[in-house]
């Protein structure tokens, strides 16, 4: 990454000569079974995917110098017409995807977010007694926020939380899994971070599982941060 002045530790070396070298600095990311982290740091998380580790340092840079600036526009789109025809990620990204999921809980969490508040809300909703009854809901994602729907009305009927109160969402960073009351493989448990309405720093984790194998928890969490990246890099 490119930062505005060489580190600290350069800088008392008192090198002479051209210094525009030193201002990209290299990181490495390391891989493991938690998920992605940035190798060296142990003071940072893991993430379930890459786009969720690029997402989380472009709003704080935790150990990095600086926060990601996210481009607005892909470097490798070689396309001098911008009237052609719309690029298909561009299109699903701004009109959204469903799919069915299992929601499990929503925990309150003060003001935590990221890995850390995923990982709390997965403790908390298994260690309840009695465990929370998981219900089927349909869960969309769009530029405009995710909705959820519950059609049974076991416990809602719609909840909309507007993209720009989404925080954070992932995998659960120990992937602890949910079992099913209808029998059937444990399935895999993923959530959300959001700002609770009307409020500018408390927030709740909303804890789902998958549902259907052909719509896995990770391609779920990958489809919302590209949405939440999208929605960055327009502000």
């Amino acid at each position: 990454m490119k930062v505005s002045s060489p580190p600290p530790t350069i800088m008392q070396q008192n090198k002479k000569g051209d210094m525009t070298h030193e201002l990209v600095r290299h990181f490495l990311i390391e891989t493991g079974p938690r998920g992605v982290k940035l190798k060296g740091c142990p003071n940072e998380p893991n993430f379930g995917s890459l786009s969720a580790l690029v997402y989380q340092h472009s709003i704080i840079p935790l150990a990095l110098p600086c926060k990601l600036v996210i481009p607005n526009r892909d470097p490798t789109d070689e396309s001098k017409d911008s009237s052609g025809p719309a690029n298909s990620t561009a299109d699903l990204l701004k009109q959204g995807a469903a799919c069915n999921v299992l929601f499990v809980n929503s925990v309150d969490m003060e003001s935590l977010t990221g890995p850390q508040a995923i990982s709390k809300a997965t403790s908390e909703t298994l260690a309840a007694d009695p465990t929370p009854a998981a219900t089927i809901v349909h869960f969309k994602v769009s530029a405009q926020g995710i909705t959820l729907t519950d059609n049974q009305r076991k416990l809602f009927f719609r909840r909309h939380y507007p993209l720009n109160t989404v925080t954070f969402c992932d995998l659960d960073p120990q992937e602890r899994k949910w079992m099913k009351t209808e029998g059937g493989a444990p399935a895999k448990l993923f959530g959300f971070v959001a700002r609770k309405q009307g409020s500018t720093t408390d927030n709740a984790c909303h804890l789902f599982a998958e549902l259907d194998p052909n719509q896995p928890a990770s391609a779920i969490v990958n489809f919302v941060s590209k949405v939440m990246l999208n929605a960055g890099q327009k502000r």
